[in-house]
This record gives C-alpha cells, sequence and structure tokens, in this order.
C-alpha cells in the first residue's frame, strides 16, 4: 500500500505567510504613527507624503535584480537577507530626527525589502504543484493582509504605552526571528528536504511544466518587456497598487479629518479594508484554481481580475460619494477587498507564464505595482493641495481601477513568456 504523500509544503506556506504578515507590520504602522512622526519631526503632509513613498521608490528600484538574484541563487539566502535588512531598518527608523534623515532611512528600508514577494511566487513555484498555486497565494496575501488589518488596533494600543520609537524597535525584532527560522528550515527544491517524501514530491513535480534554465542572459531582461503578458500585467497592477498605497498610508488620516473617527474606533476602521481582504484573498485564490480548472489558465485568471477591479471602482465611488460615514467606510473597505480578491490569479500568472523565471518575471509586475505605490500617497497630498477636497483623489482611483478592468481582458496565462507559440 503506497505512503500518503508529507505536507512538508504546507509549512513552507505557513513560514511565507509569516513572512507576509511580517511586511505589513512596519508598513502599516508608519500611517498610524504618522501624525505622531509628523508632530515630532515638523513634517507638512506633503514631506510625509514623500516619506511614504520613499521606501516604495527604492522598492521598485531593486524589485526586479532581487527577483533575478532569485532566480540565481535560491529564495532560502535571498529572504534571510531581506528580512534581516528590513527588520534592521525597520529598527532605525526610531532614531529618524528630521525630514533628511526619515527619507534616507525609509530609502534604505525600501531597498532591503524588495524582492521579498517574488521570492515568495519562486518558492511557490518550486514547491507547489499548479493546481494548488492560486489558493498558495491567496492564503499567502491573507497572512499580509490580516497582519496589516490588526496593525492599526495594535499600534493605537501600543501609542497609549510607548512612544512610536520604541513601536519600530519591536517590530524589525520580530523580523529577525523570522529570519533565523527560515535560514535553518527551509529549502530551496523540495528534492533537498528530508522530510519530503517520495509521493510529495512526485505530486509537486507532476504539477510543473517543462521549463527553461533558471539563468538570464541580460539581453533577456529587455527581451520581457516585449511580451505582451508583461505590459498587461505591469499595467494593472500598477492600479491595484496604487489604490491600494491609498489604504495603507492616507486612509487613517481621511477617516479622522473627513468621517470624524478616531481612537480605537478609528483604528478598526482604518484596518477593516485589509481584514475584509483577508477573506478576499482566500476566496480569491480558491476561486482562480477552481476556475482554472473550469475555464483554462487564461480565462480563469483574467474573469476574475475583470470582475473583481469593476466591483472595487463602484465600490470605491459609493463610498466616496456617501454622507454616512459609517457606509462611506464599509464601501471602502469593500474596494479595498474586492481590488485584493485577484491577487491570486495576478501572481500565480506570473508562475504560469514565468516558469523557473517567476522571480524575476513577478518582479517586473511588482515593479510596476511600486511605481504606483510610490506616485499614490504623493498625488494625494497634491490634490488634497490644489484641490481641498478628498473626493477628486478618490474618484481618481476608482478611474484606475476600471483601466486595470480592461487590462486583464487581454493577459493570457496560457502563454509562457519564455516559450515560443505559433501566431
Amino acid at each position: 500500500m503506497p505512503n500518503k504523500p508529507s505536507r512538508v509544503r504546507f509549512q513552507v506556506l505557513l513560514l511565507t505567510v509569516l513572512l507576509a504578515g511580517v511586511t505589513y507590520l512596519d508598513r502599516v504602522a508608519i500611517a498610524i504613527t504618522s501624525k505622531d512622526i509628523t508632530r515630532d519631526l515638523g513634517l507638512t503632509t506633503v514631506e510625509m507624503g514623500w516619506v511614504f513613498s520613499a521606501f516604495t521608490i527604492a522598492y521598485g528600484i531593486f524589485e526586479i535584480p532581487t527577483g533575478y538574484w532569485g532566480d540565481r541563487i535560491g529564495s532560502r539566502q535571498v529572504l534571510t537577507r531581506i528580512v534581516a535588512w528590513w527588520s534592521a531598518f525597520t529598527m532605525a527608523t526610531s532614531l529618524a530626527f528630521n525630514l533628511p534623515s526619515l527619507l534616507t532611512l525609509r530609502f534604505l528600508f525600501g531597498i532591503g525589502e524588495a524582492g521579498a514577494w517574488p521570492n515568495a511566487a519562486r518558492t511557490f513555484s518550486r514547491w507547489f504543484p499548479a493546481g494548488e498555486r492560486g489558493t498558495a497565494q491567496g492564503i499567502f496575501f491573507m497572512g499580509a493582509h490580516l497582519a496589516g488589518g490588526l496593525t492599526p488596533m495594535l499600534v493605537t494600543a501600543m501609542l497609549g504605552v510607548m512612544t512610536w520609537h520604541w513601536i519600530f524597535v519591536i517590530f524589525g525584532l520580530v523580523g529577525f526571528v523570522w529570519a533565523g527560522s527560515w535560514y535553518y528550515w527551509f529549502r530551496d527544491d523540495p528534492s533537498e528536504h528530508a522530510s519530503v517524501n517520495a509521493e510529495e514530491l512526485h505530486l509537486i513535480q507532476g504539477g510543473r511544466r517543462v521549463e527553461a534554465p533558471h539563468a538570464m542572459v541580460l539581453s533577456e531582461f529587455a527581451d520581457v518587456l516585449k511580451h505582451k503578458n508583461i505590459i498587461l500585467l505591469c499595467l494593472m497592477y500598477f492600479t491595484q497598487t496604487y489604490g491600494f498605497y491609498f489604504y495603507i498610508t492616507w486612509l487613517p488620516t481621511y477617516l479622522e479629518k473627513v468621517r470624524g473617527f478616531s481612537g480605537m474606533k478609528g483604528g478598526f476602521l482604518a484596518g477593516m479594508p485589509l481584514l475584509l481582504s483577508v477573506v478576499a484573498d482566500l476566496l480569491g485564490g480558491l476561486s482562480t484554481d477552481a476556475a482554472v480548472r473550469k475555464f483554462g489558465r487564461r480565462w480563469g485568471r483574467a474573469l476574475i481580475g475583470v470582475g473583481s477591479f469593476l466591483s472595487a471602482a463602484v465600490a470605491l465611488a459609493l463610498g466616496t460619494a456617501a454622507s454616512d460615514p459609517i457606509t462611506a467606510a464599509i464601501l471602502i473597505s469593500i474596494a479595498a477587498a474586492s481590488a485584493n480578491f485577484p491577487l491570486g490569479a495576478a501572481w500565480s500568472a506570473c508562475i504560469d507564464i514565468g516558469g523557473n523565471r517567476a522571480g524575476v518575471v513577478s518582479a517586473y509586475m511588482n515593479t510596476a505595482g511600486q511605481i504606483g505605490g510610490a506616485l499614490s500617497p504623493v498625488i494625494l497630498a497634491y490634490m488634497l493641495k490644489n484641490f481641498d477636497s478628498w473626493n477628486a483623489p478618490l474618484y481618481f482611483t476608482a478611474i484606475l481601477y476600471v483601466f486595470g478592468a480592461l487590462m486583464w481582458f487581454g493577459i493570457n496565462a496560457e502563454r509562457p513568456i519564455f516559450e515560443r507559440h505559433p501566431d
């Protein structure tokens, strides 16, 4: 009687979920502490917008090189370095004493965190068969958004007993624990892990495509951008991340200044978009895998994206127009969850078309997203300065979601980027 497959891949998934959660501790913490940081360092709204963007700019610049690095030497070493680096600069954020110092620390922090999610995607490409990747990606994002959703309330409570400086020190220590655990236990390929039995290894390898070698020559980096799938994925993810950065940067300020929420109630409502996204991430991952089984990879990924982005656009527009503060907060949270619903489909599409180069391909997409994320806080700050209204930046984001839905129509996960297909 054959043995049952071992379940080591799910332990790998658990560690990556914890990774996702740690990445959001600092990202959300700085939004919640921004009022205190602005006061202590004497910053303006526009200057704080640039602080938010400094991390994202560096993150975007170094995303592709670090994704490539992971494809070359493996995500075990690269993710260990990433988490150790960003944990050090999370702690160093507490040392900021003026705008230049804070901008420098946040930029260095962004350099360190770059490549974390592409390397997680690369991990899934090696450890999960194709039919489980969407679900794995959905659960991964679920961990990120659960941590992000709980962080506003956690930070609000911590601010009652300590200054913002100590919050960054404590959050940085958490990352070092993860990095040590990952390096000690994880292996880049399931065949190298002593706890993986033959049955699980067969299950995983049976779900892989025959793929090109890992290494890329420099000329191939430019060739990647000639592929229609990459261009559309990048444009789509630009709109998704542009909207997302509103929820993790300026939403707490919007809820307080425009909708009148503060304290723990404000913290809960600021976290609600990410708490709802926890459910959306899981259901989105399950849905795209189910849709792939029924409709194939192209429409199994694309239909999830189109419907989700259109729903996000409608919910955000209605939330902006709502006169009742609670109704507005709920609709804006629904918009965020809707825009996060297709994350499993998007990152699985990168694995589908990238194969062994999944780290690089997903890094291209995420770099485009980080460009959107870098522009989002600054554009909002300038729109507030010029229009003296929060409606303009929110309606603009809703329009971008419609554009993102249109991009999903053209994305074809059936066409691997490094394979030739007859026209």
